[in-house]
Formats: structure tokens, sequence, C-alpha cells
């Protein structure tokens, strides 16, 4: 296999069908890795719900899922009858519904606010403005896999000689239409006939560490060892660690990074012990609108703080605290990873920040 755009071996998101009778189908992933369930979804509600409970995730799936899930509104839409203002309204409420479905990854709106913009001149005509949303999903999807294959060139050369590589959360092939963002150049290395070991933190309270990482790098032949967060710093002292590469769910104007939360550790723990803590990820996840992190609105799920204890071991009336993501200065990013190659803070192009 050629090292350029390749597919993802896992196939997380496809759109099957034309505009008019095809649906999206979805890799449930809150259900991995016990079981393996694909989802066909033929309204844009059926998008939504499944974004809010996971079974799609990571910050440029979400991209994919909702231009794929404005399709779907725009047919429903069209299907409602009515003038073409009030077919207007029906698409427009739905394009809202599944902009605002997670408010942290910065690519589900960017992808929606573009694909609807981008159709705007043909709101009149409701079938041609479904094709060209396909159309245009169809591109993106395009554009996704071509940044994770050269994420992975860019990203091999950022690592240097290290092979014993720490990520935090899931950013590999589960999660893009490729090979992913940080796991991009662990991927081809092993393609490559090269020794990599993966280490991944579990990432609590979800598990994706645990879970997705794990999964999908041992299903590769990647060898892949899950660690508590709270091991790693020692076995960067150890040396058991060489560096750390990370997704992320959205990439500020000044360079900030908002990730799963415990990416901020991470990176502590990189800077203490001077390893390379890199940060993967495609133009689309670069906010052009939001000049740090401050002022990111950082997701807290209620429900999940039993997940972060032992079940039955938290005291009746404890309080937990249970945010999703945090934000890593840019102070602490060794390098920057995208599809324009390998920036360092302070120095990121305006071309990553322009219109998708």
């Amino acid at each position: 296999m050629a090292d350029d755009a390749p597919a993802s071996p896992l196939t997380p998101l496809a759109w099957q069908g034309g505009w008019r009778d095809g649906c999206l189908v979805l890799l449930d992933q809150a259900l991995l890795p016990a079981h393996e369930q694909r989802l066909a979804r033929n309204t844009s509600a059926q998008v939504v719900a499944d974004i809010q409970r996971l079974a799609v995730r990571g910050a440029p799936l979400l991209g994919l899922a909702g231009a794929y899930g404005l399709v779907l509104a725009q047919r429903e839409a069209l299907a409602e009858g009515g003038s073409p203002a009030a077919q207007q309204a029906g698409f427009e409420r739905r394009a809202a519904a599944l902009a605002h479905a997670r408010p942290t990854a910065v690519n589900l709106p960017r992808a929606v606010a573009a694909a609807r913009d981008a159709t705007h001149a043909l709101a009149h005509d409701g079938a041609a403005r479904a094709q060209a949303l396909l159309a245009w999903a169809q591109a993106l999807e395009r554009q996704e896999r071509e940044a994770c294959a050269a994420i992975a060139r860019h990203g091999a050369q950022a690592l240097g000689s290290a092979r014993r590589v720490l990520t935090h959360c899931n950013a590999g092939a589960l999660v893009t239409p490729g090979w992913g963002t940080a796991l991009a150049p662990l991927y081809l290395l092993h393609r490559r006939g090269e020794a990599v070991e993966a280490w991944a933190d579990e990432t609590r309270p979800l598990l994706q560490g645990l879970r997705l990482t794990a999964w999908e790098l041992t299903r590769a032949g990647i060898p892949c060892t899950v660690v508590a967060e709270g091991a790693a710093p020692g076995l960067m002292r150890q040396g058991r660690i060489q560096a750390a590469i990370v997704g992320a769910d959205r990439i500020c104007r000044n360079g900030d990074v908002v990730n799963k939360v415990g990416t901020y550790g991470v990176a502590l723990a990189c800077r203490a012990h001077g390893l390379p803590f890199l940060v993967a990820a495609p133009r689309s996840t670069f906010d052009p609108a939001m000049a740090s992190g401050e002022a990111v609105v950082i997701e807290e799920r209620a429900g999940d703080g039993d997940r972060y204890l032992l079940p039955g071991t938290r005291p009746q009336g404890v309080a937990t605290c249970e945010p999703a993501f945090d934000v890593t200065p840019a102070a602490l990013v060794s390098a920057y990873i995208t599809e324009l190659g390998s920036h360092g803070p302070g120095d990121l192009p305006e071309a990553l920040f322009a219109p998708l």
C-alpha cells in the first residue's frame, strides 16, 4: 500500500447511496471493543443522538458526521413540503441541532457552517442543494483522508528516533476516514517495518485509550501497552517513554490545545522530563474565531463520576468533578503536526485557519 492517502482500515463512517435514498452508516464506538455494530442513519436527529452518546466521536469524524447529517436534514426538509421558505426554516433548524450537538470539538460546527454557507445559493431548490451538500461532504472526506496521510509523514519525521511513544485518548483510524492524526505516524512507521511501541493512557472516565486505542493498534499489529495516567510520568523518568503525541478537539489562534481531559498533565510531564510533546491535527481542528483556550466551553458530563472510581467505592454524598476536556497552553507544545507540515508554537501558518 502506498504511503499517500490510505483509507481507514476500520471505516468508522460511510455514506451509502445517493442523496434521495442514501444513508449514513456509522460504527457504534460506544460498544467497542466488545461489539462491532454498524448503524444505518436516515435522519439528522439520529445523527445528533449518536454524536451526543459518543457512538460517533473524535474531532475530524464529528465534522464529517455533521456534513453528511446536513444531507439528511435537507432531504427531511424537502419531504415536509410547503413553501421554499418553510423548507429552508426546517433545514436551518436541523442544521443548528447538528452544529450544537457537542460544544467542544470545533470540527463539527465548522463543517456544518461551511457546508451550509457553500450551498446557500441553492436554498430555493431543495433537490439541488441536497446534491451539492452530498458532494461537499464527500470532498471533505477526501480532504481529511489526505490530511491523515500528510500528518503521518510529517509526524514520523517529527518523532525523530523516538519509537516508544505515549498517546492519550484515541486519535487514530476510528476518528478519521484515514489512519488518524496522533496515531497516523505510528501506523506509517509500522508499515515501513520499524519497531514501534505505543503506550496508551487508559483515559478516564470513558477509557478511550484502553477500549479504542489499544484495540485498533493491536488489531493492526502494533505493540500497545495500556497505562494509568498517573503512571506515565514515572515511565518517562525511567526512559521507557521517549515522546508523546496526541490529537486535539480544538486549537486556538494562540496555539492553546483543547483535548481530552488529562492531556495537560501529559504535556507537563513531558516538559519536566525534556521529552517532545507533539499535537497532531488537520486544519479543520484549528479555530479561527477562538483567541485562546480561556474562552472555550469545556464539557462536563453529569453522571460520569462513578466511572472514575471502582464500583461501590464512592462514599455517599461525596461530589465528583467530571470535565471531559482540558486546555494545554501553547508554551508546552513542542510541535503541531498538520497536513501543511510541522510547526512550532507561535509559528502557526495563517493557512491553518483558512475557511474549509
